[in-house]
């Protein structure tokens, strides 16, 4: 399994079986993303909510790569209409997908579709466990400030390995906030996101890193605009 980090909260994740799966593909107005559409491939697209620097280049990829799109009902609603092939869920549910498994849990943030003129309602903000074909699950937050589940749903029904967290304060939890969510969600690796893309959420992460690895048992991998890594 390989994850690359696309900047802000854009991930590619790559599986041992070669999936290649998209989350928050924000990639060509992402001044942090190191890379064209043309390097990138999607099978899978899940959207945290309908933000345009979440939602992105969704609409390209799905109709480049004949990609599913997987996000909440609302959002499918409006892909739909777009023609794109989505499959719609809510909190707490679970979808299989071409040998995965996608289970929706709760963010704290919003999603009106900021990107259309009118700003229409995007459903709630999610974020998302992916249980990979070898049982690996990876937990994506989406943007979103510390909540509860972390250190109940989340970490003792889904026990998620690896963890994918905002930093970057004012928009998201920023990093005081994130330490404590990376204890109460017991995950083994842990890779900041959502910082640095722009000045307003400017953060340190190698001080991040010393600060949750020096109070929990969590490894903390900081990872540069299109560097990966690999289980």
């Amino acid at each position: 399994m390989r994850i690359t980090w696309l900047g802000h909260s854009a991930f590619q994740i790559v599986t041992d079986k070669d999936l290649h799966i998209l989350i928050d593909p924000f990639l060509t107005e992402n001044p942090s993303c190191p890379c064209s559409l043309d390097q990138i491939q999607a099978d899978v697209i899940c959207i945290t909510h309908g933000h345009n620097d979440h939602f992105g280049d969704s609409l390209e990829l799905a109709r480049r790569d004949g990609s599913l799109v997987i996000c909440i009902h609302e959002l499918a609603k409006y892909l739909e209409c777009q023609d794109i092939e989505a499959v719609g869920m809510n909190m707490g549910g679970t979808v299989e997908a071409n040998g995965i498994r996608v289970t929706m849990v709760n963010s704290n943030h919003s999603s009106d579709l900021d990107f259309l003129e009118g700003m229409d309602p995007g459903g709630s903000s999610c974020g998302y466990i992916l249980e990979l074909e070898d049982g690996m699950k990876i937990y994506h937050s989406g943007d979103t400030g510390i909540f509860g589940d972390m250190k109940t749903v989340i970490r003792d029904i889904y026990r998620p390995h690896l963890a994918l967290l905002p930093i970057g304060d004012r928009f998201t939890m920023g990093p005081p906030e994130a330490k404590i969510a990376v204890g109460w969600l017991d995950v083994d690796v842990v890779i900041p996101m959502h910082y640095n893309t722009f000045p307003v959420i400017e953060q340190d992460p190698q001080g991040f890193k010393v600060d949750v690895e020096s109070s929990t048992g969590a490894k903390v991998v900081v990872l540069e605009p299109g560097e990966t890594y690999q289980e």
